[in-house]
């Protein structure tokens, strides 16, 4: 069971690790290669190997398993679609029921979808939209963001080995995110400072004349990393100040994942696009940009076949859409994320006072962090090798998480209960103990 040291054998999951190892690329994700485990089948928010052994999962496929595994309600919809059609750019059923439910849950008069199939897909999407409405060229980004991996998102993906691959498309731009984390100074001082080199980059490296800003409400890859308080009204007002766009990029934040249907409604923002995926279908590759009428209509992006995808939006990805949000909803999975959300950030500050590695919990609903560090008065971040020692260590009590480097992220599926935060917490605990006095 999740929550203690578990000692069985791992003979069938190591097998077939293994022997997948053989023939599969490298370069897969950190959490799989480290954790070396093989699974046989997912229950809520737990995960089974092959060898019966339990864990519980913070991590829900990187914030993609919103309804946790194998609920049933989302088994029974995928079945009953698999059983009719599954393919193809025709009208279905559930693709008419979904844009309709997602025109009526953006904010704003965002009422217009098209469907993708992963995240770099849709913001690309998006840019290529921002530049068909302006008739602009240049796009912003920030420090600590990532959009995907894509030639047409990576210049604004803070990736070390981007430029290693080869020249990048030009009239990309960084500006420094407001991460309170990294900043000596107040929370209202890092607001201000961030938006006046968000000015100087416009002003200085676009001429003043962006076509978008490209901005996470909460950015997710960099650590979980909540931003101060105004920080994204205040990048809306420059965007349009100098007659850009505001394109969200809810692929984490969106669909309840923030204690609140999306993330941009923290600081009451209503973007000019956004993005969304991961959680939207629990984790079935489907992505969408949303916007208005007015800037859907922009050509080329609205010709013909110009802004459509072979597989997005097709009749089995919009069933997993729509049973999820659905479920989302009539399970009041978004007030759940707040409630379990505050559990989970009360303990982690609980044991930020307890324990001296740990400091900078963050986070809103369950999308979380916090940071491994050497001491809690430099707040030095600990090398990454002693993280996956504790990450390691959670492992072997049956717990799974994003804990292998210095900067923690948490995101739970949006239905794990208070009792499961609770027993995250304790595992957590007594991995620290031990962590701290090696």
């Amino acid at each position: 069971m999740a929550g203690k040291t578990q000692l069985h054998s791992q003979a069938r999951t190591k097998a077939l690790f293994d022997e997948e190892h053989q023939f599969i690329a490298p370069g897969l994700q950190t959490i799989a290669l480290l954790s070396e485990l093989a699974i046989d089948h997912g229950n809520g928010a737990t995960l089974t190997d092959l060898d019966g052994r339990t864990y519980l999962d913070l991590n829900a496929g990187v914030s993609v398993a919103s309804l946790g595994h194998a609920h049933p309600r989302y088994v029974a919809a995928l079945t009953k679609q698999l059983e009719t059609i599954t393919v193809g750019s025709f009208t279905s059923r559930p693709r008419a029921a979904l844009v309709r439910l997602i025109a009526d849950l953006a904010p704003g008069e965002l009422s217009r979808t098209q469907f993708f199939s992963g995240g770099a897909e849709a913001v690309e999407a998006a840019i290529r939209l921002a530049r068909s409405h302006t008739k602009r060229t240049d796009i912003i980004g920030f420090t600590g963001g990532f959009h995907g991996k894509t030639a047409g998102v990576l210049p604004i993906s803070d990736v070390d080995w981007k430029n290693l691959i080869g020249p990048l498309p030009t009239g990309h731009h960084i500006a420094p995110y407001a991460d309170p984390t990294r900043f000596a100074g107040s929370e209202t001082e890092c607001r201000e400072h961030a938006i006046k080199e968000l000015r100087r980059v416009i002003e200085s490296e676009v001429a003043g004349r962006p076509a978008a800003i490209v901005i996470e409400p909460i950015q997710g890859t960099a650590g979980n990393i909540v931003p101060p308080p105004g920080f994204l009204r205040e990048v809306s007002e420059v965007a349009h100040e100098y007659g850009a766009l505001l394109i969200a990029d809810e692929m984490i934040t969106g669909f309840g994942r923030t204690g609140r249907m999306f993330g941009c409604n923290s600081d009451g923002v209503i973007p000019d696009i956004m993005t969304l995926g991961k959680g939207m279908a629990s984790g079935f590759p489907v992505s969408a940009l949303v916007s208005t009428e007015e800037i859907m209509a922009a050509k080329p992006f609205s010709l013909p076949s110009a802004s459509s995808s072979s597989y997005g939006g097709n009749p089995l990805a919009a069933a997993a859409a729509l049973v999820t949000i659905q479920t989302i909803l009539s399970d009041k999975l978004v007030e759940n994320s707040a409630r379990v959300g505050a559990v989970l950030q009360d303990g982690l500050r609980a044991l930020a006072a307890k324990h001296r590695s740990i400091a900078n919990v963050r986070g809103q609903g369950l999308l979380i962090g916090f940071d491994f560090v050497t001491d809690q008065e430099s707040k030095r971040l600990l090398p990454k090798e002693k993280c996956i020692e504790f990450f390691k260590g959670c492992l072997a009590e049956g717990l799974i998480a994003m804990s292998y480097t210095p900067r923690v992220r948490i995101h739970p599926p949006l239905i794990l209960s208070i009792d499961q935060a609770n027993s995250a917490l304790a595992i957590m605990d007594r991995v620290l103990g031990r962590f701290e006095s090696q």
